[in-house]
């Protein structure tokens, strides 16, 4: 599944190209990815507007709607999860490619939209699309982000430390909580823990102070290197995440289990 990096991706390019463009078309028939809303619901929610804003929390994603011609009483907003295989692509009047996409381009020839889910075509020709090939995404108006935890790369420490000060859960099972901190997938789990040495079934009420900090610091390298490299595929623990492989830092055996439901890798040696 995305995680933040790949959304934020996602968010930067609508943000780059799609904002105050006029909306003159919606196709919103699939009705698995638009669920719960009948074909037809968000067009004629959305038609004449713009989108003006596009804002992220962990990996959910929404953009803010314009009133329609003088009527200045905002829209509604525009939910958009990406799912498992979810990209944004922005389209020019010609279908083609202008911006998105990121890492999924590969295998794919420029203009192949048979996975299009969604579409926005705007006034001056040009779309946006999700593409979504598993069709695990989801579109929906004024989606419910309030009840998300605070943003994984806008989290004070403050709110980190407290974050980990409830319960007993494993310490990964709590950064994969969505309620907890928003943001957080699998793999940057992984590579979170293993940058703090830390095991990932520790649960969270065992961990010291000194070890809640490095967790701290470290979710924000990883976000940031992440973003940077254009999502956690690009993460240094990834391609060491599998069977006789050795831990880059110290050489030691990388180990397997299950931790808060989800495929867990980690250092046999330093993460104890």
């Amino acid at each position: 599944m995305p995680e933040l990096p790949e959304v934020e991706s996602a968010r930067s390019v609508i943000a780059r190209m799609a904002l105050d463009r006029a909306i003159v078309d919606v196709d919103d028939s699939d009705t698995y990815e638009c669920r719960p809303h009948a074909p037809g619901e968000i067009r004629a929610a959305l038609l004449g507007r713009t989108l003006t804003q596009v804002h992220r929390r962990g990996k959910s994603m929404w953009c803010d709607t314009s009133g329609v011609g003088p009527d200045r009483v905002p829209g509604p907003t525009l939910g958009i999860h990406l799912g498992m295989s979810g990209k944004i692509v922005i389209a020019d009047g010609h279908g083609h490619e202008v911006d998105g996409g990121d890492y999924w381009e590969r295998g794919r020839a420029p203009g192949d939209y048979r996975f299009g889910r969604f579409s926005l075509t705007f006034a001056d020709g040009g779309s946006l699309l999700l593409i979504d090939p598993r069709r695990l995404g989801r579109v929906r108006l004024d989606p419910p982000v309030e009840a998300l935890g605070p943003d994984a790369q806008e989290i004070t420490p403050a709110q980190f430390r407290a974050m980990l000060a409830r319960g007993t859960a494993p310490v990964k099972a709590r950064l994969l909580d969505q309620d907890a901190i928003a943001g957080i997938g699998n793999l940057l789990a992984d590579q979170v823990l293993w940058l703090a040495k830390v095991k990932p079934s520790r649960p969270v009420n065992f961990l010291s102070p000194t070890e809640a900090n490095r967790l701290a610091r470290a979710t924000r390298r990883s976000i940031d290197a992440a973003v940077a490299g254009g999502g956690v595929h690009t993460l240094g623990i990834v391609p060491f995440r599998k069977a006789g492989a050795h831990c880059p830092r110290c050489g030691a055996e990388m180990a397997r289990g299950v931790v808060g439901g989800r495929t867990t890798w980690w250092c046999s040696r330093e993460q104890v």
